[in-house]
């Protein structure tokens, strides 16, 4: 494998990486990360592994949980789907039905401060694992296939981080949810067996469906409407790796609708990057539920 490093830069770096050295992101992206903090590649697929199960248990976890988030915005979502699911009630199919309540049950555990992995973030941490351990669990892939897709989402997720944002205060809910909808899109490309160029083009159509994507937490807190655009993202990655692997591709490369998810994100104002000033948090019922909230809160102090 070329011993260079990589900058993280661009995708179209990975790719050519990857292509050149006849393997996937993810062992570009592994074996690089090793070298640069002088770790063995061994060591660093562990820790990756150990995150891995901090995903499933989360995910585990929040599934059967019925119980509320302190705030009572949120809690039970993931649980009713997945009696939905085991009833065969469900309209889209098993392997959407479990992505989706996965999703919903990382983001319900993150919202009653239960342990979760931040990938990116916290505000977005339901999407990865949801398509990861979905796919996992659904094609019979082994762990060391899931774990490598966490390090395929890691190097795109990077570029992301070093060409726009991966915060929401920054760049808007696009830069949390769109962001990680394209790292789980490249992640499950690579474990289905596709190329490195379609899991850049799964990153491109992941993150270009997502431009403009607000962040407006109704009473400032990461549940509403965060938890059910995780399900959309996890939504939105499966819709961009089947495109990808079926050979259809993205009419603008993924830096390009990286470089444009920055430019859209320093034009949105202000009231919607995170502040709970604009979009659904200023709606009638948005701002009706911050004043029950801090009533709440005076009340108890």
């Amino acid at each position: 494998m070329d011993k260079r490093q990589i900058s993280y830069q661009s995708v179209q770096e990975l790719v050519e990486t990857a292509e050149n050295d006849g393997v996937t992101i993810g062992q570009v992206v592994l074996a690089d990360q090793a070298a640069q903090l002088e770790q063995s590649p061994d060591a660093l697929f562990t820790r990756m592994a150990e995150r891995l199960q901090v995903m499933r248990q989360a995910a585990e976890d929040g599934l059967r949980a019925t119980e509320r988030s302190p705030s009572g915005l949120s809690g039970g979502a993931a649980a009713r789907l997945q009696a939905a699911l085991d009833e065969n009630r469900t309209i889209a199919g098993p392997l959407l039905a479990r992505m989706l309540a996965r999703a919903l049950a990382v983001s319900e555990v993150n919202a009653r401060m239960g342990r979760i992995v931040a990938a990116p973030t916290a505000g977005s941490c339901g999407i990865l694992p949801a398509v990861i351990l979905t796919f996992a669990e659904e094609k019979a892939l082994d762990e060391r296939t899931a774990v490598l897709g966490l390090w395929t989402a890691s190097g795109i997720g990077m570029v992301i981080a070093n060409q726009a944002s991966l915060s929401g205060a920054e760049g808007g809910c696009q830069a949390e949810c769109g962001s990680a909808a394209a790292m789980a899109a490249a992640a499950a490309v690579e474990m289905l067996g596709g190329s490195p160029r379609q899991a850049a083009e799964a990153c491109a159509i992941a993150l270009k469906s997502v431009l403009g994507l607000v962040c407006d937490p109704v009473a400032g807190l990461v549940e509403v409407p965060c938890i059910k655009r995780n399900a959309s993202g996890a939504a939105n990655a499966l819709v961009a790796a089947e495109l990808a692997l079926a050979g259809i591709a993205s009419a603008i490369p993924a830096d390009e609708v990286i470089a444009a998810m920055r430019s859209v994100g320093d034009q949105l104002p202000a009231s919607l990057r995170e502040t709970a000033a604009g979009g659904l948090a200023a709606t009638p019922t948005g701002r009706e539920i911050a004043r029950r909230l801090a009533d709440a809160v005076r009340v108890t102090e």
